[in-house]
This record gives structure tokens, sequence and C-alpha cells, in this order.
């Protein structure tokens, strides 16, 4: 697994257009980001060409990247998670097409990667569990769902900076908890 310093030292060489650096960066963190966009969009073929996007979006901006601290796959999952939610928001209505109708791939997950999703998705749902409800339905949200902090903070009756905080404060709280 690559550290942070690592994936930083990555981010910093993609800035000077490293290719190899990019091609570690994405050998490094592909697999999670391509989980945040299938998450939001619940579509593989929709989730694999955000990836791409995602990625050329980090070629080019990869100089605006600031060691400030924070972990650096979360500027990375910020990325992913806004061009996603992007995407799902710019869907229009679907259209039957005759290589949709005749698809017959099978696309699901292989038993060894239902099983790691599982025990992740059990990690997750027991760190969200120890949330207050009304901070762990925010967060869903706003960030499997994609609703904006405004509608948030609407829906639930409070200022805009108070959902912001409760979002925020609910992250860490995960982080804290998926690192136990």
């Amino acid at each position: 697994m690559t550290n942070r310093a690592e994936i930083e030292e990555m981010i910093a060489q993609v800035a000077l257009r490293d290719e190899s650096a990019f091609s570690s960066l994405y050998d490094a963190t592909s697999r999670k980001l391509f989980g945040v966009c299938l998450r939001v969009l619940s579509n593989r073929s929709e989730a694999e060409e955000v990836l791409q996007e995602v990625y050329v979006r980090i070629w080019h901006k990869a100089d605006s990247y600031a060691v400030t601290g924070h972990s650096p796959m979360t500027w990375l999952i910020t990325v992913a998670r806004n061009l996603a939610i992007d995407r799902l928001r710019r869907r229009k209505a679907p259209t039957k097409d005759i290589d949709a109708v005749f698809d017959v791939a099978d696309n699901r997950p292989g038993p060894e990667a239902s099983a790691i999703a599982s025990s992740e998705r059990a990690l997750l749902d027991a760190c969200m569990n120890e949330l207050d409800p009304s901070r762990a339905d925010a967060v869903r949200k706003a960030y499997l769902e994609g609703q904006t902090y405004k509608n948030l903070a609407k829906h639930h009756g409070v200022p805009l900076n108070t959902m912001r905080t409760w979002l925020r404060r609910s992250l860490q709280a995960l982080k804290e908890c998926l690192t136990r």
C-alpha cells in the first residue's frame, strides 16, 4: 500500500509532467477513485468514463495541489466525487438503444471483489451508525446522492455554515472510525 508521502511525491512529479509518476499514481489510486465514481453513479461504464476524466483533470491540475497536512487522497477523492456528481447532474432521460437491449455481458464483480466490498461496506455502515442520524443522513445525501450543501441546510433547517460544519466533522469522525 502506498503511503501519504509517496502519493504527495507522485502528485508533485505529475505537476512536473512526469509520465512514470502519473502511471504510478494511477496504479496506487485508481481502484479507490473508481469505487467513488461507481458509488455515486451506480453505472460501471459511466464510472469508467468519469475515472478517465478524473485522471485527465489530475494531469492538468496537479500543480494546484498544495500540501496542507491533509491527506492527498482527500484531494484525489474530491476530484473524483465532484466529476461523478457533475456527470450525475448532466444525465438526461435514458433512451432505449438497441445495443443496451441486447447487452448480455455480466459486469458484476467476481466473488473476491464482492467479499472485499461487502467487508468494507459493513465497516463503513458500522461507522455511519456511530454518527448522529441526521448527520449520517446529510453525509449520505451530500456525498453519495450529490445534493448541495444549500439544499441539505434547508432540509435539516440549519444555516449553511452549520451544515458545512456538520459534514466536515462527520467526515473526520468517519475517518477516525475507519482507521481504528
